[in-house]
């Protein structure tokens, strides 16, 4: 992956107004009324969060999936966002995504299965998981709208998202942040997609991730691509050692590339458990187009 640790990190301010909402359900009918923006995402959602580490969740194949559960407790069912790690990573790297989409009423789970691979395998043994909280929503919490779970993944975690989905996980859409391909079956699973998915990837000209493009060629429809200008591969997580010292000239950019990385995810998790489509997160970004803290956006 090529990196270039000179260039300089800007992300325009934007002056957005806290929310204030009595439920999940409130909150929807609220954002759906106005314009769409991803920058009210930025912020904290206005619920309080409950986090329960180190859960043990059991499948039918014998296996056990690690996890640590996020919830929303204003809600009485709520939409649930599964978070995949990538290579040489854990579920802690995306506490902060999570945390941050259970304050927005969605309730958040951040798994962990084998994370040197083999990544196909793991989006089975995801679909796996999918499908048992799916019929059984209590293996997790019984607030869980087992209807709509979103599947999102970093890196080669997104590879494993896409076979999952490819596998027919029920799930109602998919977010790949920051999507790296690797295996010869994924072209043909990313082809058997028939859920929306959204990609949100870093800036490729500082940092190109594997085989990224397979992910929008192959996905047949409903799939949309945006990138976050002077972001790299590992924004699109929880910060790390490796980025601050990357950009220890002003390591305070960092902390605003993962707010805009989960500010896109917000966005698109949103709108896909509220809409089932991408049109929400779509209309959100058409500000950050404009001002070109997003770019090379296409959509099919």
């Amino acid at each position: 992956m090529a990196h270039s640790a000179g260039c300089a990190r800007r992300f325009p301010a934007t002056e957005v107004t806290p929310i204030k909402a009595a439920s999940p359900a409130d909150l929807q009918r609220h954002l759906l009324s106005r314009k769409p923006d991803v920058a009210q995402f930025r912020l904290r959602g206005p619920f309080a969060t409950i986090e329960r580490r180190e859960l043990e969740i059991p499948l039918p194949s014998g296996l056990t999936v690690e996890a640590n559960l996020y919830l929303c407790p204003a809600a009485r069912k709520a939409p649930l966002v599964v978070v995949l790690h990538g290579q040489d990573n854990s579920k802690e790297d995306h506490a902060f995504q999570a945390m941050h989409l259970a304050s927005w009423g969605m309730h958040s789970l951040a798994i962990e299965l084998p994370n040197r691979g083999p990544w196909i395998a793991n989006g089975r043994t995801l679909a796996k998981l999918v499908d048992a909280i799916h019929r059984t929503p209590q293996l997790v919490d019984d607030r869980i709208d087992a209807d709509k779970i979103i599947l999102a993944g970093h890196s080669f975690g997104a590879t494993a998202v896409g076979a999952a989905l490819g596998e027919g996980a029920p799930a109602v859409g998919g977010v790949l942040l920051d999507p790296a391909g690797i295996g010869r079956q994924l072209p043909q699973l990313l082809r058997r997609i028939t859920v929306p998915v959204m990609v949100i990837g870093a800036d490729e000209d500082i940092w190109p991730t594997r085989n990224r493009g397979q992910f929008y060629r192959f996905i047949p429809a409903a799939v949309g691509e945006i990138s976050i200008r002077d972001t790299v591969h590992q924004d699109a997580q929880y910060p790390n050692e490796y980025t601050l010292r990357a950009f220890e000239d002003n390591p305070d950019d960092t902390e605003e590339a993962q707010i805009t990385f989960v500010s896109a995810l917000t966005a698109s998790a949103f709108g896909l458990a509220a809409t089932g489509s991408l049109d929400y997160a779509w209309s959100s970004f058409e500000n950050g187009i404009n001002n070109g803290s997003f770019f090379n956006a296409r959509r099919k």
